[in-house]
């Protein structure tokens, strides 16, 4: 018979004089600082009711309903991973996808060929002229990306992925290259820049500096043959991967539309995209029973969304938007103008390779914005990496397993900061609204009733934080520069 664990430890509690049965009991309590990853605290019980208190949580005010957290299959995080012995790989894919086991991930992302974490450029045809897709193929992801979902699916079965391309085959693009900048160029351009880490090595993309690309135009070859071809591309893209056994629930049409980068990328207009999705992608996508969402926007532009938001033939298509980067600043007007519009983090900023202390809590604050403005899905972006974190274009970046050489691996602060979250944070819970003069927190109330409450101290000195929640006061003491998780019991 399977026991729920948190019924047993209230009922134990109960019987042993530590909780009667109509007052909430805090079923766990863990502490992570940057010396100590996931300690497990003393156990609290509610405090004097006619305290002050630094902060309410009210449980009947609630907010989004969450779908989830998770992080992206990328082809480094399977090849980084597959250095280590196949029982370390096993036991890290259990921590992050097995239920109730670690990261409890539940909505990942996958790219529609190369992005700039793969082993280096492809598409899935890159047959000049092939506008009826003869030669799609996703052989290139029989090596990586599906044995690594397949992984995680054994695991979680019913895993959520959606998927968005960084370029189109180079030759639907203008410039017949699947990167938007050369490299040469982006390395003179940063020479003279003092402390700058956007590469950590140059290598030559190959792209002449006269064919680069721009912000606020269309690299696309937008002409009817090219953008129904490309609708084609995504359809023969979901019905591969559910050949596979991998269902693509949702896609977006572009990474970061506006950026042009040394790696796979494609900048496009808003109207263009518009275009594109009202007119080819959301019709392709309909008859597939694949959901499009617009995005990633990584400016913080709202006109860019409400362009697309409000575009005739786009518009109805649209089941929610997604940002990341400075994506962020736009969040809070879109989320105010759409109060009900689903909203997706799709990426979490990447860091520098260090997986430092100083990173975690920055990613923290990180969550802290998305989710305090209305996002159901909060996605982190590398899920394992050698140590160093180099891309095939030079870029050092973080991640939540770093691998080395000898074999060996460890956790980053950082998949820490995720799993006091998504460890206790189910599909389904809702965010609760929280007042008063201590504003480092986030709260939830699950489908069980359970309350998660994840609180930060960022201050040099141990601190306790005095917490209402519904009628009941709990006052943890959280250590000094640390992220703590209280699991609260409702009443029963």
């Amino acid at each position: 018979m399977k026991v729920n664990k948190h019924l047993f430890v209230f009922l134990l509690l109960a019987l042993t004089g530590g909780a009667c049965s109509d007052v909430p009991v805090v079923l766990e309590f863990v502490s992570t600082t940057e010396d100590s990853f996931w300690e497990i605290q003393p156990l609290l019980k509610p405090g004097d009711v006619a305290e002050t208190v630094d902060v309410v949580i009210n449980p009947a005010h609630t907010r989004q309903t969450m779908e989830g957290f998770g992080t992206c299959f990328n082809e480094l995080g399977w090849t980084s991973l597959n250095v280590l012995e196949p029982q370390v790989r096993e036991d890290i894919l259990k921590e992050l996808f097995s239920p109730g086991a670690g990261a409890n991930f539940t909505v990942c992302r996958m790219p529609i060929g190369a992005n700039d974490f793969a082993l280096d450029w492809y598409s899935y045809n890159e047959t000049e002229g092939d506008f009826e897709m003869k030669d799609f193929s996703i052989d290139n992801d029989r090596k990586t990306l599906i044995p690594f979902i397949r992984s995680a699916q054994s695991y979680l079965p019913g895993i959520r992925i959606w998927a968005s391309p960084w370029s189109p085959p180079s030759w639907m693009k203008h410039n017949k290259h699947y990167a938007s900048r050369s490299t040469m160029a982006m390395a003179r351009r940063l020479a003279g820049q003092s402390g700058s880490t956007y590469m950590t090595r140059v290598v030559d993309n190959g792209l002449p500096e006269d064919r680069e690309g721009s912000e606020g135009t269309d690299m696309f070859i937008r002409e009817e043959a090219y953008l129904k071809a490309y609708a084609l591309y995504f359809s023969r893209f979901i019905e591969a991967y559910r050949a596979e056994g991998i269902d693509i629930f949702a896609v977006m049409p572009q990474n970061e539309f506006n950026s042009a980068q040394i790696f796979p990328s494609c900048c496009w207009t808003a109207a263009g995209l518009a275009d594109f999705m009202g007119n080819y992608l959301g019709p392709a996508m309909e008859e597939a029973g694949v959901e499009v969402m617009f995005g990633t926007m990584e400016r913080a532009n709202e006109l860019l969304a409400d362009t697309i938001l409000t575009h005739p033939a786009a518009g109805p298509y649209i089941r929610g938007v997604g940002f990341q980067w400075a994506g962020k600043a736009a969040l809070p007007g879109i989320h105010a103008r759409y109060p009900h519009l689903r909203l997706y983090q799709t990426e979490q900023e990447c860091g520098n390779g260090k997986n430092d202390w100083k990173g975690a809590v920055y990613s923290w604050n990180l969550m802290k914005h998305y989710l305090n403005n209305g996002v159901t899905a909060y996605l982190y972006w590398n899920t394992s990496l050698m140590q160093g974190g180099i891309s095939r274009w030079g870029w050092a970046q973080n991640s939540l397993v770093v691998v080395n050489e000898d074999k060996t691996f460890a956790y980053t602060p950082e998949y820490y900061v995720m799993k006091h979250l998504s460890h206790y944070v189910q599909p389904g819970a809702r965010r609760l609204q929280a007042e008063g003069t201590y504003n480092d927190l986030l709260a939830f109330i699950n489908p069980d009733n359970t309350i998660v409450v994840v609180a930060g101290n960022e201050e040099a000195a141990d601190r306790t934080v005095r917490i209402r929640v519904g009628e009941n006061i709990y006052s943890p003491l959280l250590k000094a520069n640390s992220l703590n998780t209280l699991l609260i019991q409702a009443k029963l």
